[in-house]
């Protein structure tokens, strides 16, 4: 009796079997490390399940990130920026100190915050306010208002949110932060009307970001992986008219410590912490030759829901 086959189940044919598309590293222009699982809020669709007590990922720590800033060089990569995500990453209590080892190497360092609580608590700030003066925009926030109405926001991510982020951006612009936004598309707005209310509240709250510049406010498409969604195959690449390198995968890898492990592990992208089946071994040097499964040779094949939907269908990427 034949098993019944799913989408995604097959790293190497889609269902129909045309051969799945796969994308290889072509630089590791960012290299993001997700400080752990745990936020001060639990969003409704968060693609993470992040929330007060999900701690499936750990905080790291500088003993964890020094190994794998240290392999940069030596593989001879020509990194850029060191990105920073969760959970929350102002709730892990060395988030300060990664990033300051970051900045002391010279890479810029992105940050992404809901500017709330835990980035308001003293401490930080006067650490935020540190690390400016050091190191001017090399340091950069960006701050996630899902949506531009109040109501909606909070739909999201609970009573309140809006405010309590509203009160940690207005900190940030009035200190002069490096700084851009991140909002969602989850609600099917007209893409031109959704950046206008961006701008509109960009100008109310003198935020001095450009709401129809990409790089000050980003807009991310929707990540449902039990929404059905087209495979991709390596035909697929001329028939959408996108290439390959155009994919975060291509340019990003993520690091994470899984809670009971003894060793970080390397990670393609930003979007598959869940999946124990994409991670690529403990270093970069590892993942960079990882084979089996949902590698070959270290390229990734796309092989889960949000590789097409995000990424390729949808356009996006979290890089900056």
């Amino acid at each position: 009796m034949d098993t019944l086959r799913l989408p995604f189940s097959d790293p190497d044919q889609t269902l129909d079997c045309q051969p799945r598309a796969d994308v290889g590293l072509r630089d590791l222009e960012t290299l993001w490390f997700n400080t752990g699982t745990l936020c001060n809020i639990e969003c409704v669709n968060c693609y993470i399940y992040s929330s007060p007590t999900n701690d499936s990922l750990v905080y790291l720590t500088p003993a964890d990130i020094t190994p794998i800033l240290d392999e940069i060089p030596q593989l001879g990569y020509a990194t850029r920026e060191i990105a920073f995500t969760g959970g929350e990453p102002f709730m892990n209590p060395d988030m300060a100190t990664m990033a300051d080892l970051c900045l002391a190497r010279g890479y810029k360092v992105l940050i992404l915050t809901n500017a709330m609580q835990p980035m308001q608590r003293p401490r930080v700030k006067q650490a935020l306010l540190r690390m400016r003066a050091a190191h001017g925009d090399r340091l950069h926030l960006r701050i996630s208002i899902d949506h531009h109405s109040p109501r909606l926001h909070d739909e999201e991510r609970g009573a309140g949110s809006f405010a309590r982020t509203l009160d940690g951006l207005r900190w940030l612009v009035a200190n002069g932060f490096a700084l851009s936004l991140a909002g969602r598309t989850r609600w099917d707005d007209d893409m031109a009307a959704l950046r206008a209310g961006y701008a509109r509240l960009f100008a109310e709250q003198g935020i001095p970001l450009d709401a129809q510049n990409p790089a000050d406010l980003v807009l991310f498409p929707e990540m449902d992986a039990a929404a059905p969604v087209p495979e991709i195959t390596t035909a697929c690449w001329d028939i959408l008219g996108v290439a390959p390198a155009a994919m975060m995968c291509a340019s990003s890898r993520m690091v994470v410590r899984n809670k009971g492990a003894d060793h970080v592990s390397v990670l393609p992208c930003t979007l598959l912490p869940n999946d124990r089946g994409f991670e690529m071994g403990a270093t970069l040097a590892g993942a960079a030759v990882a084979d089996g499964g949902n590698f070959r040779a270290g390229r990734v094949k796309l092989n889960h829901p949000h590789c097409a939907k995000f990424c390729v269908l949808g356009g996006g990427s979290c890089t900056g």
